[in-house]
């Protein structure tokens, strides 16, 4: 999808995870940048994060924490794990969730969705989700500020990192990564 237009980078967290004690793992991220801009050419203006359940309660915090500098972020299944002392200020902000989630409830990815609602100026709303078994997901834009865009993807599922829609006769493909590139690259 990218091809050369982008620089991924995929830290690990400190102790192997994002707990983010004492904002370590939010210096961590900093000097990552730190050490990018210094060595490479890069668009200041288009800096993303996301991250799957304890990575997306570390994307929440970089959006909280760090919207001057991250463009948008997405969370995938993700909790307020790694803290948030801000979240005053409007970020792009994409939300992915299970309907069936056993391990952070649909309900959490709801209050972390709302929150960029109400600070982005977002009109609020009540999203359709998918029927349980269906297999699909639903995908829904809040009507927003041009800047500061949300959207809100259930799916019918578990704590998955990479659901799938199932009954359309193809294999099994995850959507979450064409949602999530189509967001990014809108900026």
């Amino acid at each position: 999808m990218s091809g050369d237009s982008t620089i991924f980078i995929a830290p690990q967290g400190i102790d192997d995870g994002w707990a983010n004690t004492d904002n370590q793992d939010l210096i961590f991220t900093d000097d990552i940048l730190a050490e990018v801009e210094a060595d490479l050419c890069i668009d200041t203006s288009r800096i993303f994060a996301n991250g799957f359940s304890y990575g997306a309660g570390m994307a929440y915090a970089i959006a909280c924490d760090r919207a001057e500098v991250f463009r948008a972020v997405a969370v995938y299944s993700g909790a307020q794990i790694s803290g948030c002392s801000r979240g005053t200020t409007p970020i792009a902000f994409l939300g992915v969730h299970g309907v069936r989630d056993t391990v952070i409830p649909l309900t959490t990815g709801w209050t972390l969705r709302d929150r960029f609602v109400d600070v982005n100026g977002c009109t609020r709303q009540d999203p359709r989700e998918p029927e349980m078994g269906s297999l699909t997901h639903i995908c829904t834009s809040y009507d927003c500020p041009d800047r500061h865009p949300v959207r809100w993807c259930a799916f019918d599922g578990d704590h998955w990192a990479a659901p799938y829609d199932a009954g359309d006769g193809n294999s099994p493909d995850t959507w979450v990564p064409a949602q999530a590139w189509a967001f990014f690259t809108q900026f």
